[in-house]
Formats: C-alpha cells, structure tokens, sequence
C-alpha cells in the first residue's frame, strides 16, 4: 500500500506540472477572442482536479504552473513572463490565490472523508471482534483475529501472542494509546513505533493473562486512534481467555443443569 501511494503521489505531482501547461497551450489559438479571465477559470478547474484526485503538494505545484503559464501563453507580452496591464495582473494573483484556497478547501474535505471512513471500519472491526469472543470462540481463534488484524492496523512486520505475565519490560502501548517504557514516555508521530518490539498487554479483571508482541515497520506513521483501536481489541482477547475452565476443573455450580423431575400424581 505505502508503494502504491508513493506512486500516486508521483503522478499527481507530474499531472499538476504538465496539465496547467497543456491546458494553456490549448487556450492559445483563441486568446485574441476569449476573455482573460474566463482562461484563468478554466485553469482553476485544472488546479481543483489535480487537487481532488492528488495532495496538498500537487495542488500548490499545480497553481504555480497555472499562474506561470497563464502569465506566459495568455497575457501581453506573449511568450514572455510579464505582465504589463494592471487587469492581467489582477487576474493572474486571483488565480494564485484561488488556487491554494481550494488546494486546502480539498485537502481538509479528503481528510474529513478519510477519517470519517477510517472510523466507521473501526467500529465494525471492534463489533466482530467483540461478537467473536463473546459468541464462546475458542480463545485461539480469538487470538489468532486479534493478532491478524492487529497486523494490518498498525502496519506491523510480525505479530505473536505471548501468555503470562512478561517477563522483562519493553515499550508497551498503554490504555490511553501512548507508548511507554516504565514512566517514559516515547513520542510517537510520523516516524512510527519506536524500536524494534512492542507489547500490547492482554488482561482480564486486572491480571495480565498475555500480550501481544509487536515489531513495527520503521518509518510508517501509526496514528492514536489506531493505537486505541489496537487496546481496545486486545482487551476483548482477555474474557476470551479467562472464560476458559482450567483442566480438571469442575464446573460451578450455577452452571450446572438440574434435571427437572416429573410432577407426581396428586
């Protein structure tokens, strides 16, 4: 995924450089009769696409090439950057300013969407998991969920489960989401988990029946409500866990079936 990405964002930069460009070049045959600021309009609907399909990088890349080739191919002096006429100057800051106003416009609506989408799978991962253990999944199958998505969430290299209690400390991702060791706490932002191993702790009525144990991909971001996604689908591992019998254990005797005796004849 973070390929994929980084080749998106490589196409869109491209786009935002050669689209404003193309588009200009076109517009030029009919600069004597089209109006300059309908052209400076037609290259900020350019800016709002690669905005809306790119990044915040590609949209700013994309309004300076449009207020550069807009200067260029369609203002007097033509083929030359400058301007001489005080309303083509107008036009061409107009369209500077436009364009990064929408540039942001469109990078806070994809980020709404984005986190608005990212929440609603949240919500759904945390039911099935919550669903599974509490339907009497056998704890190995709960596990076994758990570690898979846990994988996936925090873009992890290996995850494995651990019974008991540890036996050394290491980072550990608390309750709060925050990555401590001991009583210090490490920051977590664009560079990802630290180190090379994490735990996350499994536990049930306050005793630690496990954890988790995290190797990170350096370098990949893992923001905070993923982290509490991450807790609070370990702590729906712990009851999975605790409501296992030990072996040789009796049931108890709330649990147990009464055979109901047939009523005598009176």
């Amino acid at each position: 995924m973070e390929g994929i990405r980084r080749h998106r964002d490589a196409a869109a930069n491209v786009a935002a450089l050669v689209l404003p460009l193309g588009v200009a070049a076109i517009l030029v045959p009919f600069r004597s009769s089209f109006a300059d600021p309908a052209s400076a309009l037609v290259l900020v609907a350019v800016v709002v696409a690669v905005a809306a399909v790119g990044h915040r990088t590609a949209g700013f890349l994309a309004t300076v090439s449009a207020t550069l080739w807009f200067d260029f191919f369609l203002t007097r002096p033509y083929q030359r950057f400058a301007i001489t006429h005080r309303p083509d100057i107008e036009t061409a800051v107009s369209l500077f300013v436009v364009g990064i106003v929408v540039t942001e416009l469109a990078v806070r609506n994809r980020h709404h969407h984005q986190a608005a989408t990212e929440e609603s799978e949240y919500v759904g991962l945390i039911y099935e998991v919550s669903e599974l253990a509490a339907l009497g999944t056998s704890p190995e199958e709960v596990i076994e969920r758990v570690r898979t998505e846990l994988i996936d969430l925090l873009h992890l290299r290996a995850c494995h489960f651990e019974p008991g209690e540890p036996e050394r400390p290491r980072r550990r991702i608390e309750d709060d989401g925050h990555v401590m060791l001991g009583s210090t706490l490490w920051g977590v932002h664009d560079m990802g988990l630290p180190g090379r191993e994490l735990e996350l702790l499994v536990k049930s009525h306050g005793r630690t029946l496990g954890r988790f144990v995290l190797k990170p991909t350096p370098g990949f971001p893992v923001s905070l409500r993923r982290r509490l996604v991450a807790v609070t689908m370990a702590n729906q591992v712990g009851p999975a866990i605790g409501q296992r019998p030990a072996i040789g254990q009796r049931p108890a005797l709330g649990a147990t079936v009464r055979r109901l005796e047939p009523p005598t004849a009176g």
